[in-house]
């Protein structure tokens, strides 16, 4: 998409984009440290059982656009919305995921895995588990275009 096609919020927003260093340097906690709350599963996301779920948040970027929490969850089954790109790390128990286009995969302590902003999961958790989660929302087109430009004309 040619430069000249980026609207005006676009560019706009490129004079405001903060510099990369971030202003709080360092966010360090143990996992004890992070306070755990009920974070309720949408009733009408729940295909089986009554989970429970609480999460707690670590840290977020300065620019509000990624986050990390600590999110732990009993057994159940329910289909996950990832209205934020995330990248999760098992800390304890596992979770059957089943993606959008059918494949399957557990989950178990040291696992990473990554879910697309914007899909679905089934998530089957026979007994709990914990999770580190990074989360980073998705920028609009034009806004993503925008910073990819200035990042790479060494802004």
């Amino acid at each position: 998409m040619p430069l000249k096609l980026l609207t005006p919020l676009a560019l706009a927003f490129l004079a405001f984009l903060p510099a990369r260093a971030p202003s709080r340097p360092v966010v360090a906690a143990g996992l004890d440290d992070v306070v755990l709350e009920p974070a309720p599963i949408d009733p009408d996301w729940i295909l089986d059982g009554n989970p429970v779920a609480r999460s707690g948040l670590h840290s977020r970027a300065a620019d509000d656009l990624a986050e990390t929490r600590v999110w732990e969850c009993t057994a159940g089954s329910f289909r996950w919305q990832f209205v934020w790109e995330e990248t999760v790390l098992i800390l304890s128990g596992s979770v059957h995921v089943t993606a959008e286009d059918g494949s399957e995969r557990v989950l178990s302590a040291g696992d990473v895995c990554y879910f697309e902003g914007g899909t679905s999961a089934v998530w089957t958790i026979p007994d709990h588990v914990r999770k580190i989660a990074f989360c980073r929302r998705k920028m609009p087109g034009p806004i993503a275009l925008a910073v990819r430009l200035k990042r790479g004309a060494g802004g």
